[in-house]
């Protein structure tokens, strides 16, 4: 089958004239995924078209208040990855800046109804579903039941064993706070969360870092999506992961141009890549295992089935409004951290 690159042949004279333009400066690209998935990216997209690339890595909140801050003076040109409800709230503040990728109609139904609902202006990159996992050795050792539903996690018996990010700066934080909201029901979902804050020893910054921190044995259950879980048990943590037997939530990673972004062309350019084949192979050659975007790219090895799991129908459209996001980061501030004394910023 002949795969169809950002770079064919009758794009050849546009691309040496963009080049030659976006070479002045560097591309400014802010990275909500894992940190090697990040570099890879970086490598394969420099080696692609001879750009040159800044690329951060931040958490997805962190993100999101940096375009927000810069937005009379845009400091950066690419937001990619995170969770794609962060990029919605973007888009109702007028943040980013609308595009169509001609690897648009190669994405799957999903992706393509997140990149109408963002009113073109995001792109579904990749999908991956919201668990936690745990550490065997050490609830073996400490002779503890394991769990397998969300209201497990309440229990007295995981007093400081578990870590969450904190919703505040962690897409995949929000995706939680958002996925309780729309399973219990948003009084219920509180109450959860308060005795939730019991049990968690810390609130970390990153999404991922719970899953990691099991993954070392510094903690005994980390909330993280699953494909985060994945990638440390292949690497040979002692690692249980759990979809929730309540159900659960799921994130549609995205890529989106910020409004006023300098190297605009650039900027095209790599949202065309990100959702190639080649350029979403980036993630499995990273030992990432998101479900990838493009019908055409390869699926990794290690992928979960998100088919086999129980899903909310998850409502991209009220949680990622601006409104409600800071609505539900109030009440949590209010009512979840000040009542959890054992909880610290990581």
């Amino acid at each position: 089958m002949k795969i169809v690159t950002p770079f064919g042949v009758g794009a050849a004279f546009w691309l040496c004239a963009t080049l030659t333009n976006a070479s002045a400066q560097d591309l400014s690209v802010l990275c909500g995924v894992d940190r090697d998935w990040c570099q890879s990216m970086e490598v394969a997209f420099e080696e692609k078209t001879g750009l040159k690339i800044s690329m951060v890595r931040k958490s997805t909140g962190e993100i999101l208040n940096q375009i927000r801050g810069e937005s009379e003076d845009p400091k950066v040109d690419v937001w990619w990855g995170g969770t794609g409800d962060t990029h919605l709230q973007a888009v109702a503040e007028d943040l980013l800046e609308p595009y169509r990728s001609q690897h648009e109609d190669d994405v799957l139904p999903w992706a393509q109804n997140f990149y109408l609902m963002s009113g073109g202006m995001a792109s579904g990159v990749y999908a991956g579903a919201l668990g936690f996992s745990y550490n065997s050795d050490i609830l073996a050792d400490k002779a503890i039941e394991t769990p397998s539903c969300w209201k497990d996690l309440t229990d007295p018996k995981y007093r400081g064993l578990v870590q969450m990010a904190n919703p505040n700066t962690s897409g995949t934080a929000f995706t939680t706070l958002a996925t309780l909201v729309q399973l219990l029901g948003e009084e219920e979902a509180f109450q959860y969360l308060v005795e939730l804050g019991k049990n968690i020893s810390q609130f970390t910054t990153s999404g991922a870092a719970p899953v990691k921190a099991a993954a070392r044995g510094e903690t005994g259950i980390g909330i993280s999506f699953i494909h985060d879980a994945v990638t440390q048990k292949h690497a040979g943590a002692p690692l249980v992961i759990v979809a929730p037997c309540e159900g659960t939530g799921y994130e549609i990673g995205a890529v989106s141009i910020v409004r006023g972004a300098s190297n605009l062309e650039a900027a095209r350019l790599f949202v065309d890549f990100s959702l190639s084949p080649a350029g979403q192979a980036t993630g499995a050659a990273s030992g990432q295992n998101q479900i990838p975007s493009n019908a055409r790219a390869a699926l990794p090895a290690a992928a979960p089935d998100i088919s086999l799991i129980r899903m909310v129908d998850y409502d991209f459209a009220t949680f990622g409004s601006p409104e409600q996001r800071h609505r539900l980061l109030e009440r949590f501030n209010g009512e979840v951290r000040s009542n959890d004394e054992l909880a610290t910023m990581n």
